[in-house]
């Protein structure tokens, strides 16, 4: 298994659109082939002591899937493609992260 995180930097005041159509892809891919888990996260809110804040432009999205192939597969999927077009106008920028366990 494969832990993946992604942390989306946003344009100033997009975060609800952006999360509106993250959200409408969410299903399409929990239903891909070795897909564990894909939820969008953003800070926790009342923040506890040593919590370091994302910020309200930023989120961070937490995937698991069974294998690199598979996250390979959904990189290269039809909706995904869909999807970077229409949150395009939202992503200032991207960091990836793909871990596995120690």
């Amino acid at each position: 298994m494969i832990h993946v995180v992604a942390t989306v930097d946003l344009n100033p005041g997009t975060r609800e659109a952006f999360l509106a159509e993250f959200n409408k892809l969410v299903p399409t891919v929990k239903a891909e082939a070795g897909c564990i888990a894909y939820v969008p996260t953003v800070d926790f809110e009342p923040a506890i002591p040593g919590q370091t804040a994302m910020g309200a432009d930023r989120v961070v999205v937490v995937e698991q899937w069974e294998s690199i192939e598979h996250l390979a597969a959904h990189g290269s999927a039809p909706h995904m493609k869909d999807y970077r077009r229409a949150v395009k106008p939202y992503v200032k920028g991207m960091e990836l992260r793909i871990l596995r366990g120690a």
